[in-house]
């Protein structure tokens, strides 16, 4: 006796199936899951069959196994007032509390047919790279 997959519950089976299998690859595309965990897609026919053994009603399943989304973590300096009692908390992400990043300066010069320039004044900076080729040892 031979079954057609495919055919089974009117194409259902397949279509849970296809449906599995376009989590799991979206599962294996996202950047925020783990790349080395394994995913796995289940499919599952269960058979109840009543007393007389004449009849038999089908249940078909399909579950996936997703790798789970990485966590995000972040950092936060807390304070009370002592004065009120009041709680503060800042969120200050990766680095050290008041810390600048380079993105945080901004930058008022530009380079002129290879001059650096300031912005503001219009004046000509020296160049503060020194060629070590060129010094003369002592």
């Amino acid at each position: 006796m031979e079954i057609s997959l495919q055919e089974l519950a009117g194409g259902a089976l397949q279509e849970k199936v296809n449906q599995a299998f376009e989590k799991v690859m979206q599962n294996m595309q996202d950047p925020n899951t783990p790349w080395k965990n394994k995913r796995k897609i289940t499919v599952g026919i269960t058979f109840v069959q009543n007393e007389d053994r004449t009849d038999c009603a089908c249940d078909i399943s399909v579950d996936t196994k997703l790798a789970a989304v990485k966590p995000v973590s972040t950092k936060f300096c807390t304070q009370k007032d002592l004065s009120t009692g009041e709680i503060f908390a800042q969120e200050y992400g990766p680095g050290i509390k008041g810390q600048m990043s380079f993105d945080d300066v901004v930058q008022n010069t530009t380079e002129v047919n290879g001059n650096i320039v300031d912005t503001k004044t219009g004046e000509i900076k020296e160049s503060s790279v020194v060629d070590f080729r060129t010094v003369k040892q002592a």
